[in-house]
């Protein structure tokens, strides 16, 4: 479990960080930004929370988790729109970062260099196995990096994976348990290769 640094010396020193929680579908990432942002708050911090536009899967301002955790959030569509948005906030939470255009990296670089703590949370690849967006960057200039781990719905192991069932060429095709399966390394190459030779 991630034990947040001490969140009050940021307003002394001026400077903040970033926190980037990164994993594959249903590995808890949206529960563990919840989880964070809500003890942000329990400490009397003024939260701010964006995520993208486009992701209206479960509601279209709210942050849910696929165990129906949710919390308020902005919906933007372009990253620097949560400059605009973040005021005088203590911390910026975002999920879905892999969503995001590049410039998601510069604008949370300026939060952080303003005194704020930022934590994100989006996927670390995408299905088929390939860096996610602004994900490695943002990975690179964090100071706190998680990468949480699902399991793999084949065999039980660890999975760090998310595996399309269905046959769509877009890198972005928003779904649920009816398009994606968290699996291991090994399934997840077993799925691919069946998926070729249909």
């Amino acid at each position: 479990m991630f034990i947040e640094p001490g969140t009050r010396h940021t307003k002394d020193r001026g400077t903040g960080w970033i926190e980037v929680i990164s994993g594959s579908m249903f590995s808890g990432k949206t529960e563990e930004l919840i989880r964070r942002l809500n003890r942000a708050r329990i400490a009397n911090l003024n939260v701010e929370i964006f995520k993208p536009g486009i992701d209206v899967r479960y509601d279209e301002e709210d942050i849910v988790s696929h165990n129906k955790n949710s919390i308020r959030s902005t919906p933007v569509n372009m990253a620097e729109e949560i400059l605009l948005y973040s005021g005088s906030c203590d911390v910026v939470g975002i999920d879905e970062a892999q969503f995001f255009d590049d410039a998601l990296v510069d604008v949370v670089n300026k939060l952080a260099d303003a005194g704020k703590r930022v934590i994100l949370a989006g996927l670390d690849m995408d299905s088929n196995g390939v860096p996610f967006g602004p994900m490695p960057h943002l990975m690179a200039v964090a100071e706190y990096v998680t990468k949480v781990h699902a399991i793999c719905v084949n065999c039980g192991e660890i999975a760090h994976y998310s595996f399309r069932k269905s046959a769509s060429e877009s890198q972005i095709l928003l779904g649920e348990h009816d398009v994606y399966e968290a699996r291991c390394r090994s399934c997840y190459l077993e799925g691919q290769k069946i998926q070729k030779n249909e």
